[in-house]
């Protein structure tokens, strides 16, 4: 079974996976959150939109910058769910 990650607000990190976050980014928020503050890991980070505002052609694209496989003939819905359990 592969180490996992030490959870320092345990809280927040099932908030951000309910929301749909993957386990990684929920696991790196969560413990930010912890270290920092959390209204000050609210305040970092980037300009993403949301996958459901994103096109089927954008969401392969993204699907193949992470490596995934067997993306290409999924639907929109599959592809969002691929991307989020990545």
């Amino acid at each position: 079974m592969p180490n996992q990650p030490e959870l320092k607000d345990e809280e927040l990190y099932e908030k951000l996976r309910d929301d749909g976050a993957s386990k990684e980014k929920a696991a790196r928020i969560s413990n930010a959150a912890a270290r920092d503050g959390r209204s000050s890991v609210g305040r970092r980070g980037g300009e993403s939109e949301d996958y459901e505002d994103r096109t089927v052609e954008e969401l392969r694209q993204r699907a193949k910058e992470l490596g995934i496989e067997g993306y290409s003939g999924k639907r929109k819905d599959e592809l969002i769910t691929m991307l989020r359990e990545h």
